[in-house]
């Protein structure tokens, strides 16, 4: 009897970790860009989180959204077939200062909680300073 319940678990266990359907797999390290230190001026601020469909149907993204209006991502329209890779781009606006913000990801992954997955940004981003041409005409020798 004990035999029939060991294997009893055993095979339930098994059925429960051996999930059938859509699986989300981001390539970024802990689903995080880092932007680094940027200048505002150099960059346009878009990055791309790719990410792999490594179950068995195809993965849907059903809504992506930000915790604030100056990062805007964009997700595909169309859904994600087993094995195929996809992408979501997010555009930071670029105002100077730390950049740390949040995207969700829902989806019908049934690798993440109730489908959804979160993305982080982070980095920084600086302003080029501003030259001031009159304070370098003061120290010409002909204003001594």
């Amino acid at each position: 009897m004990k035999k029939v319940l060991l294997i009893t678990a055993i095979l339930i266990n098994a059925s429960v970790f051996a999930q059938v359907g859509p699986k989300i797999e981001f390539k970024d390290k802990d689903n995080t860009i880092d932007y680094g230190k940027v200048n505002k001026e150099d960059d346009n601020g878009v990055r791309s989180f790719e990410f792999t469909n490594t179950g068995d149907a195809p993965l849907i993204i059903s809504n992506v959204q930000s915790t604030c209006g100056c990062t805007v991502p964009s997700k595909p329209t169309e859904p994600i077939a087993p094995g195929k890779t996809g992408k979501i781009e997010v555009k930071y606006n670029m105002n100077p200062g730390p950049i740390r913000k949040t995207i969700t990801v829902e989806t019908n992954a049934v690798n993440a909680e109730e489908g959804r997955v979160v993305l982080k940004i982070k980095g920084e981003v600086i302003a080029k300073p501003v030259e001031n041409l009159l304070e370098k005409k003061t120290n010409s020798p002909m204003m001594q």
